[in-house]
């Protein structure tokens, strides 16, 4: 089963026990740029500097990820390009919701509603194939305390965690100050194409870019 790079931190960011979302806020900035580095490694979008641009239509077959084509190629209008802060501002939020319902679809986790006080709605995403999760942790474990090379997409995973600041939910045991100095030293490896090298590197600034933004905001 090949999930997408933004179903993984979906699955990274629910507990295992109750379902919820930990870190969400932090947690729809790495889903959204996970879904635009997808579309980037299959080569329907570009990222360069701090614009985004549609560069080819054809369906991939994931339906998460021609949702999201389709999203962008309405929200542009016409444009041949725009900043990648505002496609992540505006699909942060939804992103969740669409990482979840395609998990949902692939059976690797249950969505069960219930009321708060019997009248406000909670939805919960508890795991039902647990494989799929404990797969991705080994992946990311071999790499990030193991040493092991990643490949392309690994790579890319990992540099979404490291720019949104989500250590701790890939890595709840270990030394956060580690990790983030084995996931720095492997986002500058030579892991891949220097194209997608510079396409991640620009969607990291553009993902500090907003969180930053949006902690300010928050304190305000």
């Amino acid at each position: 089963m090949a999930i997408t790079l933004a179903e993984e931190i979906m699955l990274l960011s629910l507990d295992d026990e109750s379902g919820s979302t930990k870190q969400r806020q932090a947690a729809g900035w790495a889903v959204a740029g996970g879904i635009l580095l997808e579309l980037v490694l299959a080569g329907r979008v570009s990222v360069a500097g701090k614009h985004l641009e549609l560069t080819d239509t054809t369906p991939t077959g994931d339906h998460l990820l021609d949702s999201r084509t389709a999203l962008i190629e309405t929200w542009l209008h016409g444009r041949k390009k725009r900043r990648v802060t505002e496609w992540l501002t505006k699909d942060q939020a939804k992103a969740v919701g669409a990482a979840l319902e395609s998990l949902c679809k692939r059976g690797v986790v249950l969505e069960e509603k219930h009321k708060a006080l019997g009248v406000f709605p909670i939805r919960r995403y508890p795991a039902a194939d647990g494989t799929v999760e404990a797969e991705l942790r080994e992946r990311l474990r071999a790499v990030v305390l193991g040493g092991a090379e990643p490949d392309t997409r690994t790579a890319g995973l990992i540099a979404l965690i490291h720019s949104a600041k989500l250590h701790r939910l890939a890595f709840p045991d270990s030394p956060r100050k580690q990790v983030a100095a084995r996931m720095a030293e492997v986002v500058v490896g030579q892991w891949a194409a220097e194209s997608v090298h510079a396409a991640i590197r620009d969607m990291q600034a553009a993902m500090v870019a907003v969180t930053v933004v949006t902690a300010a905001t928050a304190v305000s």
